[in-house]
């Protein structure tokens, strides 16, 4: 197994647990961001997700800015920013608004999904037409805006993101198959895996990533991170019931039902059928639970599949104190040099 020094980061969909409020899962990101800054965690990315009940993150950009201001160490970004909902010069000012206030701290990590229903994000872009092209053709949009080099006649050398800057933050570009890895390496932007939606296939496209890269002047060098639920307890009954919550919250996403907060109570005595035990097992790999000492394992192991130094973990728990436990217990068995 390899011996390179494996870097943590976390990537925080601002959960709403059973029984609490919106405002409170945002105050859980804020005090999840200031514990994981300290605690030596590499970067700390925050999702686009609308019209659920289940997830507070609606605006990164806004939550970037509030969390880069609380923290000293850690990157702040978007896990991701959903560019179909999206104006791509909103999005370049936005983050060059966030780059200027925070310079060398910033993170733009993208999305072609809308984070949605179809309904949802037809209200949120109404010219949003679901094309590849589109998108494509917004990520080629984005590097001239941030490098001012639209090419002479075309509207973008008209417009300037504002405000002019030096530098540019990060560009990532998220997937959880092999089409998104190719517009990354085409682009010459970073590549964060999405293991947490879909378990297969990730190593593959994180070699075809690399093979195709093509260095641009804000990343001379593929640079890629894979994504996973992750949850560490010193306590198996708590292990055997978070497993139980999210093979339940798996099947509650693909039966596209009401999908409200959960709790142990609300799944122990369930008995599934056939086919769902079959989809349970289709979906375990998404998360990755145990001891410390069994966690550091199998990230060591998915680190390698990968041949990535990074790891984002996404943790969702019943109690927000197993939740800052959980993180604790990572940055210990992986050595994290913890930040004043």
């Amino acid at each position: 197994m390899s011996t390179k020094k494996i870097r943590l980061s976390v990537l925080d969909q601002s959960p709403i647990r059973k029984g609490a409020t919106a405002e409170q899962a945002v105050q859980e990101t804020i005090a999840l961001a200031k514990l994981t800054d300290s605690l030596g965690y590499s970067r700390y990315w925050v999702s686009e997700h609308h019209n659920t009940g289940i997830l507070a993150g609606s605006t990164p950009e806004v939550l970037i800015a509030h969390l880069a201001g609380q923290t000293k160490n850690i990157r702040l970004g978007s896990g991701g920013i959903m560019m179909p909902n999206h104006s791509t010069l909103k999005v370049a000012e936005n983050f060059r608004m966030l780059e200027a206030l925070f310079p060398g701290r910033i993170d733009l990590g993208m999305g072609r999904a809308p984070g949605t229903d179809r309904i949802t994000a037809s209200m949120l872009n109404p010219s949003n037409q679901f094309r590849e092209q589109d998108f494509i053709e917004q990520l080629d949009d984005l590097v001239n805006y941030f490098h001012d080099t639209g090419a002479p006649g075309t509207i973008q050398a008209k417009i300037r993101a504002i405000p002019q800057i030096q530098t540019v933050p990060s560009m990532w570009l998220l997937s959880s198959s092999g089409q998104s890895g190719l517009f990354a390496a085409h682009f010459g932007m970073g590549l964060a895996y999405a293991h947490f939606i879909n378990p297969y296939g990730g190593p593959e496209a994180v070699k075809l990533y690399r093979e195709r890269f093509q260095p641009s002047a804000d990343l001379p060098r593929p640079e890629a991170n894979v994504a996973l639920f992750v949850f560490c307890s010193e306590d198996e009954e708590k292990i055997k019931q978070h497993r139980a919550v999210m093979e339940h919250r798996f099947l509650q996403f693909e039966k596209g039902g009401p999908i409200v907060p959960l709790a142990y109570e609300d799944v122990k005595d369930i008995v599934y059928t056939p086919s769902e035990l079959e989809r349970i097992a289709h979906n375990r790999p998404r998360v990755i639970t145990g001891t410390p000492g069994e966690i550091k394992l199998r990230l060591k192991w998915i680190a390698e599949d990968y041949d990535v130094d990074e790891i984002m973990a996404v943790t969702i728990t019943e109690d927000f104190e197993d939740r800052i436990r959980s993180y604790e217990l990572l940055a210990g068995v992986f050595e994290l040099e913890a930040k004043a």
